[in-house]
């Protein structure tokens, strides 16, 4: 009989995985969650459990034979003080898919006889109507067991499982979550954050169609919600974008041959040098090169001292129609800092000082734009 040999191309490519590489496979990545936060939500939990269970012992009385409390509710405390942030423990979640479980389990539990299949029933109509209602809540698949396989108990009760203890106990754990996020400073029901401004002007190389459409593509629901996915990768971005160009000065970007001009100088000349020399802006000096202000086109504009210039009909200075004080940056200055002065506040060009202000060179958005894409070009050989 012909053995069976693994294809050369299968013993070239197929390893084993190790032990210790496979095991490595089944646990989660971090959490990324601090002390104080683990504490907040063990205590969170503590409190949240505890007052349920004594509310509902106040309010059903001694000799009930209601359980006070039942266990879905452990795996609910651990949504609402453990993850908040999870659209799975938001409260229509806890609500909705607690009660909807609750009514298909007590219906399955009266309705089918066999009890595993009667469970098997609750819990998939129960995932099916959350995901329908947009409430799907974990711990309510044990809701949807408890009413099928919780013995005697709960079978007597009925429908009045569904309000008694399910819908009791799901509003107090919640009015916990809700006073102990509040007096813990977390927020909670949880509102995605707003997207911060990127430094790129306050833009994104994605949009939110764009994540939504992945989504869909991938047809997984994920445990977070859009918005704060859309944040999270907006701020990765700004972190990314601010790491590159932190690696920049303003000294390795300025130009350093910059025409200027005194305050004394007559406005025709300033703007026969801006013609000359196909300029926008001319720093204005001091005699120890200081810059005390700026001329640009605009300025020439705003004060009406445009050609012709007759003789004798203009006789201003740059000092009468020049902007000052005129912003400036030193030249050891990250180029990162300059981005919300060009994007923002609507600078065009700005001088760069030494230490003694004295002008070194002139940066333009021109000038930011080609440093920015000289280090999207370097960085791939840096790394």
């Amino acid at each position: 009989m012909p053995s069976r040999r693994i294809p050369l191309a299968l013993r070239n490519t197929w390893k084993p995985a190790s032990p210790r590489k496979w095991l490595s496979r089944l646990l989660p990545s971090s959490n990324h969650i601090g002390v104080l936060a683990r504490l907040r939500s063990s205590l969170g939990a503590l409190v949240g459990i505890g007052i349920t269970g004594l509310v509902t012992h106040l309010i059903v009385g001694r000799a009930s034979d209601l359980p006070l409390l039942v266990a879905p509710m452990g795996a609910s405390a651990v949504l609402l003080f453990g993850v908040p942030a999870s659209p799975l423990a938001q409260p229509w979640s806890l609500l909705g898919g607690n009660v909807i479980a609750a009514i298909v389990g007590v219906g399955c539990a009266a309705w089918i006889g066999d009890p595993i299949v009667a469970a098997a029933v609750a819990v998939a109509l129960s995932v099916g109507l959350m995901f329908s209602l947009r409430c799907v809540h974990p711990p309510s698949g044990a809701v949807a067991l408890t009413a099928v396989l919780g013995g005697p108990a709960i079978h007597v009760l009925g429908f009045r499982f569904v309000l008694l203890p399910i819908g009791l106990n799901s509003l107090i754990l919640l009015g916990c979550a809700i006073v102990y996020h509040k007096l813990t400073r977390h927020q909670y029901p949880h509102r995605a954050a707003a997207q911060p401004a990127a430094p790129n002007a306050g833009r994104t190389t994605f949009s939110r169609g764009d994540l939504e459409a992945v989504l869909k593509a991938r047809n997984d629901m994920l445990d977070v919600d859009v918005a704060d996915l859309e944040s999270v990768l907006g701020e990765v971005e700004a972190r990314v974008y601010r790491r590159h160009m932190d690696r920049l000065d303003c000294a390795s970007v300025m130009t350093t041959e910059v025409r200027s001009v005194s305050p004394e100088l007559g406005v025709a000349s300033a703007w026969a040098l801006l013609q000359r020399h196909r300029i926008k802006a001319l720093p204005v000096l001091d005699p120890e090169r200081r810059v005390v202000g700026i001329i640009t086109q605009m300025d020439f504009i705003q004060h009406g001292a445009l050609p012709p210039f007759g003789a004798g009909q203009d006789s201003r200075r740059v000092r009468d129609i020049m902007t000052s004080p005129v912003r400036t940056v030193r030249a050891t200055q990250q180029i990162a800092d300059l981005v919300p002065l060009f994007a923002s506040y609507g600078h065009h060009h700005l001088p760069v000082v030494d230490a003694m202000r004295r002008l070194v060179g002139m940066i333009t958005q021109a000038d930011l734009v080609a440093g920015l894409h000289r280090q999207v070009l370097e960085e791939p050989r840096a790394a």
